[in-house]
């Protein structure tokens, strides 16, 4: 107020108030707008942006590239039974709000559908009032609605015939097929050295954005590994691979965008091909085998030929959030598919520590506006003993979280990455969360720089809650003194910088030298 009186703009807003009484309530307005612009200029950069964020989260909600949504952030209610802590996000309806629509990519794909094929393609602008009467319902098979029938994405069951099988997923998701990988060798291939670790550590969604060429990367255990996820599948059935009626489409959907990354990224190993008889073949040359697509449900078609896992997530129109309704899941430690089928994003990560206050509003909304073209990838991290793929609730595994061995070698513990992308598919507007695990001896972290003392300062200081749910206890006494050995060793050899303050290192999700390192592990 004292900058104001000093500068004579109150004294000017007062005088002109008296001398034009009949205007008072311009002058009001007046005031408020020269207010707030003076507001703006004393306020710090820091200050603006938060004020700029707060006014931006009370606009009302619009979905991208398309309609307007009814929908909107509805303010505080307030009530002597029920009160919002005032750093909570205000409640959102999401019923109607819709993904971005694909039909305008889908109109660049049928232009080289065949005549017959382009006469099922509908214009580009729908009846808005019709689509939503003919929204495909929560548990319908795709194969048994009308042609009038529309998934979320605005695509029509009629278009979806029109397209066929394999369609170009490229061009409908605007997500490129990868580059073919030449040098590839099946038998030296090792996953790139993800080191997902950072500080400060704190619960946040960390995402970054997919690399195409790297979505599914294929290792020298990819035999082996698909050996045994197909007896984890015979041991444990609905347990690792099960789905609820709804999913037909989305399954099908993320398996042909699977086979068509790895004919495309693989072609010396995997590849498709088409007949009367028997409609689209799918050739896998490392195992020897040929898949017959129509004669197994696609999750199986998964399972078969690609080591990784996939949970399916489809929107519900009758509160437009997402829930898991199928999942190809073998490498789960504590849960399983089972557990986790039909159940809300929220509810599926309600152990999770800080989740609910910190990461659910964020997740919801995030899950309601990802366009297909925006797929993203990231990591979480844990140690274990030995390398423990699957571990459902009771597994013998477990008994190892609950003791720290005292005669337990270094030898055999392992760092545990659950390498996740997430991505929308553009025709029935499915979220695909898919991960795969990856294994790594903790002696490899002598000779990384920096990696020592990035963990030991998670494992040292990480907050409480969070260390306990990722359950590294019964490692550290062991872990511990030998990664303080090698942060010494690596800062006396001149490898890291003396009194290094400890962070994300700038190479993460990798560290410096890492493609050195990788490449001359593989034998070039």
């Amino acid at each position: 107020m004292s900058t104001w009186n000093k500068s004579g703009i109150w004294k000017a807003i007062l005088f002109l108030e008296d001398y034009i009484p009949f205007c008072q309530s311009l002058i009001y307005l007046a005031i408020a707008v020269l207010l707030s612009n003076i507001a703006l200029l004393v306020l710090t950069k820091s200050q603006r942006e938060t004020l700029y964020a707060r006014v931006s989260s009370w606009a009302p909600a619009v979905a991208r590239g398309r309609r307007i949504s009814s929908a909107s952030t509805p303010p505080r209610s307030l009530t002597p039974e029920k009160k919002v802590p005032n750093n909570a996000p205000p409640p959102a309806k999401y019923k109607d709000i819709f993904p971005p629509s694909s039909r305008q990519v889908l109109l660049k794909v049928a232009e080289s559908l065949s005549t017959s094929q382009k006469k099922k393609i509908g214009i580009q602008e729908i009846n808005q009032e019709e689509f939503m009467k003919n929204i495909i319902p929560f548990e319908a098979d795709y194969r048994q609605c009308g042609p009038s029938t529309y998934t979320p994405m605005e695509i029509s069951m009629a278009e979806i015939e029109a397209l066929g099988d394999f369609p170009d997923y490229s061009k409908l998701s605007g997500v490129p097929l990868p580059e073919a990988y030449k040098k590839f060798e099946i038998e030296k291939a090792l996953s790139r050295p993800y080191r997902p670790i950072r500080w400060a550590y704190h619960q946040t969604m960390s995402l970054n954005k997919l690399e195409p060429d790297w979505w599914l990367e294929l290792e020298s255990n990819y035999v082996t590994r698909i050996a045994e996820r197909k007896e984890l599948f015979e041991k444990h059935g609905k347990l690792v691979l099960n789905y609820l009626p709804g999913s037909e489409l989305a399954c099908k959907e993320i398996m042909e965008n699977a086979l068509q990354f790895l004919c495309a990224r693989y072609p010396q190993y995997f590849s498709l091909s088409q007949s009367k008889s028997k409609g689209y073949v799918f050739h896998n040359d490392i195992l020897n085998k040929e898949t017959v697509i129509k004669e197994m449900h696609p999750l199986h078609v998964l399972l078969g030929n690609v080591p990784e896992d996939f949970a399916v997530m489809l929107r519900n129109p009758q509160d437009g959030m997402y829930y898991l309704r199928a999942g190809l899941i073998c490498s789960s430690l504590g849960w399983n598919v089972d557990t986790k089928l039909g159940m809300q994003l929220k509810e599926i990560h309600k152990p999770i520590p800080d989740y609910k206050a910190k990461m659910e509003f964020s997740m919801d909304k995030y899950f309601s506006h990802l366009s297909p073209c925006r797929s993203i990838q990231r990591g979480s991290w844990g140690l274990e003993i030995d390398k423990p793929l699957f571990m459902p609730p009771g597994d013998p595994h477990e008994n190892f979280r609950s003791v720290q061995m005292p005669n337990l070698p270094i030898s055999r513990i392992h760092l545990r990455v659950d390498w996740q992308t997430l991505r929308r598919l553009p025709l029935s507007g499915a979220i695909i969360f898919n991960f795969k695990a990856l294994f790594t001896p903790v002696e490899e972290f002598r000779n990384e720089a920096y990696v020592p003392a990035l963990v030991v300062k998670v494992l040292k200081e990480g907050k409480r809650t969070l260390m306990e749910y990722k359950n590294t206890w019964h490692v550290e006494h062991v872990v511990l003194p030998k990664l303080e050995e090698w942060a010494r060793e690596q800062e006396e050899d001149g490898v890291t910088l003396k009194d290094w303050e400890v962070r994300t290192l700038e190479e993460s999700p990798w560290f410096p030298g890492w493609e050195e390192k990788w490449h001359r592990q593989q034998g070039f």
